[in-house]
């Protein structure tokens, strides 16, 4: 086989190494999150703690990745589209990390909200957790399909994790004004939905890079600039 034909053949299977792991480890992370909101709807502090557990694999598959992406770019990356695609990767496997840390972070508060009796009943935070999932599943779909429709719409959808969030903390803050006992764990109620709210700004920040891998367009200041408007 001719040398360059070879080096082409071999660049495209590390290529779809990275995809391929990149989406193991979003599989991991959408698994690790799904945990813990079931642990806080259920009341289960077993699973809970074996969420705290859960980012060993995550953290295998950051370093993992990360290696993959900087031996791409040794190699001499032979088209701008390439370069885009191992850039996206680079970030994409930076926010998925940081979502495996926040389902741990979730867990944490978790466990100190359940020693306590439950200060209000569950609605919008498991609401903002099931439109953060959805959210970062369709991310995941965009980036297999280089979808830059799904990825346009996983980005607008963070506004509606933006907006429960804000009633979580109104509705809270006047719970604990009326009721100072529940003040601790209203407090960990108020850490938990912010963390969700992160890991909906994670979802949406890999739809950005799918966008970028695919049309070459950055969208990230649009939507921070949207946000502030807001």
């Amino acid at each position: 086989m001719d040398r360059n034909l070879q080096s082409t053949a071999d660049f495209q299977s590390q290529l779809a190494l990275l995809k391929e792991r990149l989406l193991a480890m979003g599989g991991e992370v959408e698994e690790q999150f799904r945990s813990v909101v079931r642990s806080l709807v259920e009341r289960d502090i077993d699973l809970a703690e074996k969420a705290l557990l859960g980012d060993g694999p995550i953290n295998a598959l950051h370093i993992e990745i990360d290696k993959l992406c900087f031996d791409l770019i040794a190699s001499n990356l032979p088209s701008q589209e390439d370069v885009r695609i191992v850039i996206s990767g680079v970030k994409i496997n930076n926010d998925l990390e940081r979502i495996g840390d926040l389902a741990v972070n979730i867990a944490e508060s978790i466990i100190r909200y359940l020693q306590h009796s439950p200060v209000k009943p569950l609605i919008d935070i498991p609401r903002m957790a099931e439109v953060s999932q959805s959210m970062l599943r369709d991310s995941l779909n965009s980036f297999v399909r280089h979808s830059t429709a799904l990825g346009t719409e996983v980005v607008a959808r963070d506004a509606l994790v933006d907006d429960l969030g804000i009633g979580v903390s109104r509705e809270l803050v006047g719970t604990m004004l009326k009721k100072s006992e529940t003040i601790e764990p209203a407090l960990d109620l108020i850490l938990i939905s912010r963390y969700v709210k992160r890991i909906a700004d994670h979802a949406a920040s890999i739809s950005e890079e799918v966008i970028f891998m695919v049309s070459g367009r950055d969208i990230r200041h649009q939507r921070n600039e949207n946000s502030t408007v807001r």
